[in-house]
């Protein structure tokens, strides 16, 4: 194996693809350099020295400024680099479009055709609280009925989207909690659905029905526990009525178009940039090429590279939209007195990603090539093919809820340091080294180690294959694994 890989022939420095020991000495791109401290896998090592303000460059970018002077062969990490970010920026419409291309195929997946004609991956049996009350309750009612259903009928999983909100909620929080469950309601991943209130909740059954649009009564079933003797007889009788209903529910053969795909990462780490989220940015490009979607968030994880998604804004209108995304997001930040630049975590910096800027341009890696075409607020559904921009912060619980609350069918995660979260459908965990595959299969769905050795063409056919099996009812590790969460953005106060 290689021992330092360059993302960029712009850059000025390497990652180290193993364990480096102080004073070896190594041969890359004509020059020999020799270690001057010990230097972790996945870290970044000086390919040239610097003096102190000297911008570093990774991915072709700068990712902040030397704070001390710097050797050639040195160790960069968080103890000599700091971001170049501050606050809110001026931009400009500079269009940059290069995206790659992949010939169409005639591929297709086994789903679930929808009275509305969309299409589900998964079919689903949901219950649904509009308050945070009666999480337990439903999670009582849902045992009783797995019992009496252990093979589960047509359903694939039977899940409570437990929260803790719906009241003591004004504004924001409170719009935001109903438009989030309101798109769980209208998913097509669910087959079923029961919506489970309490009954003197700010977020009522009776309005949040009314809101929900045209919706198969057939296929989603309302409770509030106030106004009945035994709820979990009424919610029995209930879920019996949706069972019925999806008795004769069967996959059906869909084109490849029909998948919305959304792209996270969480507990990232040096190779995040170089192996996965990279194999992520080649299936957009891929899926895209279909005539499908795909859907990048985590907006803090945009900051030091938005201009690069700028640029790819396919229209004027589109780039004002980013510009928006990314500078309301700043001001979130800084109405609560918060620096921009408060990341990366202490387990992306123990995997080697020292600044915001070096976080965001691994990260932003998933998205591929292709042109942005829509920039979504936090909880609004998909309204066209192609990339899409969404509002969420980086948190992976909310980040997740929110992709798969826009209707992905599908959550691609990438993550170097492993993390056993799934959202409330299939959420594929993408390795981003053999070591963490090898220890936590248990939690990983696929592994993009092998990108360090094998090309891209050979891992990405791989990976098509295995997202054509998940989207046609593979579980993932996730599913197997009983774990299906939402969580919902909060901003503001709680009464």
């Amino acid at each position: 194996m290689k021992r330092l890989m360059k993302m960029n022939p712009r850059d000025t420095v390497a990652v180290a693809l193993r364990p480096i020991s102080a004073g070896e000495e190594l041969v890359f791109e004509g020059m020999t350099l020799k270690a001057v401290q010990d230097i972790p896998q996945g870290h970044k090592m000086a390919l040239t020295s610097f003096a102190a303000d000297d911008v570093i460059t990774k991915y072709g970018y700068p990712i902040g400024h030397a704070i001390a002077t710097i050797q050639a062969g040195e160790w960069i990490h968080t103890h000599n680099i700091k971001t170049n970010l501050a606050g809110e920026e001026e931009y400009e419409y500079v269009p940059d479009l290069h995206p790659v291309t992949y010939p169409s195929r005639d591929l297709t997946f086994q789903g679930y055709r929808r009275t509305n004609g969309k299409v589900g991956t998964r079919n689903d049996l949901f219950i649904i609280p509009t308050v945070g009350c009666v999480n337990g309750i439903a999670e009582q009612m849902l045992q009783e009925f797995k019992a009496e259903h252990p093979d589960m009928g047509t359903f694939d999983n039977f899940t409570v989207l437990k929260h803790p909100y719906g009241c003591s909620q004004l504004g924001d929080d409170h719009r935001m909690t109903r438009s989030i469950l309101l798109d769980a309601v209208n998913h097509p991943n669910a087959g079923g659905v029961l919506v489970f209130g309490l009954g003197c909740e700010n977020n009522i059954v009776s309005e949040f029905r009314s809101m929900l649009g045209d919706y198969d009564e057939k296929r989603v079933k309302f409770l509030v526990a106030q106004e009945v003797g035994n709820e979990v007889e009424a919610g029995l009788t209930l879920l019996e009525e949706l069972y019925e209903a999806a008795k004769d529910d069967a996959r059906e053969t869909v084109p490849l178009s029909e998948l919305n795909i959304g792209l996270k990462c969480g507990g990232s780490d040096g190779f995040s940039g170089i192996t996965a989220n990279p194999l992520l940015g080649a299936f957009s490009d891929f899926i895209i090429s279909q005539g499908g979607t795909s859907v990048l968030t985590e907006v803090p994880e945009m900051f030091g590279a938005e201009k690069m998604l700028m640029a790819r804004a396919e229209s004027r209108e589109v780039y004002e939209d980013i510009v928006s995304l990314i500078n309301n997001f700043k001001q979130y930040f800084l109405s609560y007195g918060e620096p921009v630049y408060e990341n990366p975590s202490p387990g992306n910096k123990a995997g080697g990603i020292s600044t915001l800027e070096d976080k965001s341009l691994g990260c932003t890696q998933k998205a591929g090539t292709s042109p942005v075409v829509d920039v979504l607020q936090y909880g609004v559904k998909l309204r066209k093919k192609g990339l899409s921009l969404l509002q969420a912060p980086g948190n992976d619980l909310v980040a997740a809820s929110a992709l798969a609350a826009s209707d992905c069918q599908l959550v691609l995660f990438t993550t170097g340091r492993g993390t056993p979260f799934g959202s409330f459908v299939p959420t594929v965990k993408v390795a981003t080294n053999n070591e963490l595959f090898a220890k936590k299969g248990h939690w990983m769905d696929f592994n993009a180690g092998p990108l360090l050795e094998v090309p891209m063409a050979d891992v990405l056919e791989e990976f098509i294959g295995y997202i054509i099996d998940v989207a046609s009812g593979q579980k993932t590790r996730n599913e197997q694994n009983e774990v299906r969460e939402l969580a919902i953005f909060k901003t503001g106060v709680t009464l």
